[in-house]
């Protein structure tokens, strides 16, 4: 069975996958990539379903051994990824050989990376999902963050549906921005709000504060004006959802965010406006607008329909290469005037 040892765990890499969903009724939150566009894209280009689970890696990235031959690929956030010590590219498949070492630098766009490799990551399915959730302490790799030594198998695919090499095209990779206009739908609570707090929230600029992580974000910036107080009768947490407590300050709800809460909610991110927002870090701005339910639907449906097509396009590309049970594939790097190449070989009987 392939699997990789990890050399350097950095400051956060977990194992997540799509999320854990049907167990929020029971106090389960959803989990799951934070980046859920970035994981999708990295699982199409090496042959996994979308949803399939990956290394999620926050600000510092890990260093990776691969002990066996390996198809992968990087998306997220831009950690300048190499291989071996020679820069590779993001955002289309890649081919490890055995002993290769793949290491990470500081992020000079996004701060959330995504490894995936093909067939997944083998470790147990718990409520659904191989997602890790942290505070639970149960999922992913033994319910923790990675860490030095660790050694994750790999699920075993047959040789004749090994991926081929594919590019995400440019128009669907993502352009993560240190200040971002992310859009909103008003509500629910937003007859608890005054008319000029509901004003300062689609108007001023906020910065993320420090109070910043996998459950949610505290905003800083103008206060935010309620009418009767902030409490509520306690309700469900959509992710997304942005409290305002007592103090005036939104706070946004992401992937680890608690089921039920009990703050005025005076707005929720749009889904196809959650990825960028989980590239964001402390210290990044953030304006607010509002669009209505309808247009945040017809955004969504787009964005999908642009992934279906292209899963189909890979797909089918994979059905006219695919090559025989008995190939044998080498991979070589080789370097021409300067430019680094990647060069697989296939032989085929």
């Amino acid at each position: 069975m392939s699997s990789i040892l990890v050399v350097n765990a950095g400051l956060l890499t977990t194992l997540q996958d799509g999320g854990r969903w049907g167990y929020q009724q029971f106090g389960i939150p959803v989990a799951g990539a934070m980046d859920r566009y970035g994981l999708e894209l990295g699982n199409l280009l090496v042959g996994n379903s979308r949803h399939e689970v990956g290394l999620e890696f926050t600000y510092i990235g890990p260093t990776i051994k691969f002990l066996d031959k390996t198809s992968f690929a990087i998306t997220g956030g831009d950690f300048q990824p190499q291989l071996n010590d020679k820069k590779v590219k993001m955002y289309q498949t890649l081919y490890a050989n055995k002993g290769d070492i793949l290491k990470f630098s500081n992020p000079i766009k996004g701060c959330r990376g995504y490894l995936t490799v093909a067939g997944g990551f083998d470790v147990e399915v718990v409520m659904g999902s191989k997602s890790t959730y942290l505070r639970g302490g149960f999922g992913g790799f033994k319910g923790r963050k990675l860490k030095e030594g660790d050694i994750i198998p790999i699920q075993q695919i047959p040789l004749n549906q090994k991926p081929t090499t594919k590019i995400i095209p440019v128009d669907m990779i993502p352009q993560y921005e240190n200040s971002k206009t992310i859009r909103v739908i008003l509500g629910p609570e937003l007859d608890r709000f005054h008319k000029k707090g509901i004003e300062t929230f689609l108007k001023e600029t906020y910065k993320l504060s420090n109070q910043w992580d996998r459950m949610g974000y505290r905003l800083e910036g103008e206060k935010i004006q309620h009418l009767d107080g902030a409490d509520i009768i306690s309700g469900g947490i959509n992710l997304g959802a942005i409290q305002v407590p007592g103090d005036g300050k939104p706070i946004i709800m992401m992937a680890d965010h608690q089921t039920t809460g009990g703050y005025t909610k005076i707005a929720n991110v749009i889904s196809v406006d959650l990825p960028y927002l989980a590239q964001m870090k402390p210290g990044d701005e953030i304006n607010f607008k509002s669009v209505s339910l309808e247009e945040a639907h017809q955004l969504l449906r787009k964005q999908e329909t642009k992934i279906v097509d292209l899963q189909n396009r890979f797909n089918e590309k994979d059905r006219v290469i695919s090559g025989s049970a008995n190939a044998s594939m080498r991979i070589f790097n080789i370097t021409v005037k300067g430019k680094e190449y990647q060069v697989i070989v296939e032989e085929r009987e």
